[in-house]
């Protein structure tokens, strides 16, 4: 079976889009599994077994270009799908798919998608509460699964996979030393700082790692970079030395690496944070606004701290600096005592 995914936009829903995957193959072993998505995404679909090829989607968030997906979906008709899955709910997106020709096209309604889709899922949001599983039921017929409990238990979570040679080199080209393990922080968030950790925490916390014997790495976008030079500004000078601020110097490829490298990670909710989760890494996740009811970390080895309930759309925090009281609320302390835990189960395995 040949099988095209349209799939997400976003580094978190492109993560979890991998239990799909993984499910797919697991019930088809012969498939060929190909996602078109954003070219960036391509760092983590060749990290993930199940794809046989990332196709780029060129077209962005808002562009409907239909003389363009109508080129798209017809230079798609050659490779003979036989199935198609599309991922986002908008319109546009189920338009590729229509246009190759593909035999069966499977999704959830979205905006009113009749015809372009014709295995059209009507979804009951209460009874699939995670995305995970909203993807994770496309793999199944319809009338087999009418809620997230009638899915196959374990659900295949995402796994990427990093190579030891590769970890080894990218450590070094990034002068990252082998004598201190090294702990990540992703303290940025999609939406500035109302999801994010405040900085001065985070410095807090790294002080204390340092103290510790570990190394400090900060991971994220360009735009991050700021944040990351707020936290490393308010260590002391010998704290500094240990503390790498690498947002906006790494490709995601090599994040996605250097991650793996890491012998925990600490981050907001956020892309970073479900790449982590994916490497199976020890990580504490950090909520404040945004629920984690509905995106978790999907790792046994993540932990979750949130002090408050219930989702809060918001945009600005309340407090000084853009910050969210409820994640102001999480002290350091706390944080270092999940992430100690993390680290003596992991030494014990």
């Amino acid at each position: 079976m040949k099988i095209l995914v349209i799939g997400p936009s976003w580094v978190g829903d492109m993560m979890m889009s991998q239990s799909l995957y993984r499910t797919l193959k697991a019930e088809h072993p012969d498939a060929e599994i190909d996602v078109m998505a954003p070219a960036w995404c391509r760092p983590l679909l060749s990290r993930m077994p199940e794809v046989n090829d990332a196709l780029a989607m060129p077209l962005g968030h808002g562009a409907l270009a239909l003389g363009e997906r109508y080129r798209l979906g017809k230079a798609l008709r050659h490779k003979k799908y036989q199935r198609a899955y599309v991922l986002p709910g908008s319109f546009k997106s189920a338009l590729v798919p229509f246009f190759a020709g593909i035999a069966q096209r499977v999704g959830w309604r979205g905006e009113m998608r009749y015809g372009l889709l014709n295995d059209l899922r009507v979804l009951d949001k209460p009874a699939f509460p995670l995305m995970v599983e909203r993807y994770v039921a496309l793999a199944y017929d319809a009338s087999r699964i009418k809620s997230a409990r009638d899915l196959p238990q374990p659900l295949l979570w995402p796994r990427l996979q990093v190579e030891e040679q590769e970890k080894i080199e990218t450590a070094a080209l990034f002068a990252l030393t082998a004598d201190r393990p090294i702990i990540g922080f992703c303290p940025g968030a999609e939406f500035g700082p109302a999801k994010r950790w405040p900085h001065y925490h985070y410095a807090t916390l790294a002080q204390q790692l340092i103290a510790a014997g570990y190394q400090v790495v900060l991971f994220g976008s360009a735009k991050d970079r700021e944040t990351g030079e707020q936290i490393r500004q308010t260590l002391d000078e010998a704290g500094r030395h240990y503390c790498h601020n690498l947002a906006g110097e790494t490709k995601l490829e090599q994040a996605v690496i250097l991650l793996a490298h890491c012998h925990a990670v600490v981050s907001n909710d956020s892309g970073l944070m479900h790449i982590a989760a994916a490497l199976n890494r020890p990580l504490v996740a950090l909520y404040g606004p945004s629920s984690p009811d509905f995106t978790p970390p999907l790792s046994q080895q993540a932990r979750v701290i949130r002090l408050i309930t219930g989702y809060h759309k918001v945009r600005k925090g309340e407090a000084e600096q853009g910050y969210h009281q409820s994640l102001i609320d999480i002290q350091p302390a706390r944080v270092m005592e999940e992430l100690m835990a993390l680290l003596s189960q992991q030494e014990r395995a």
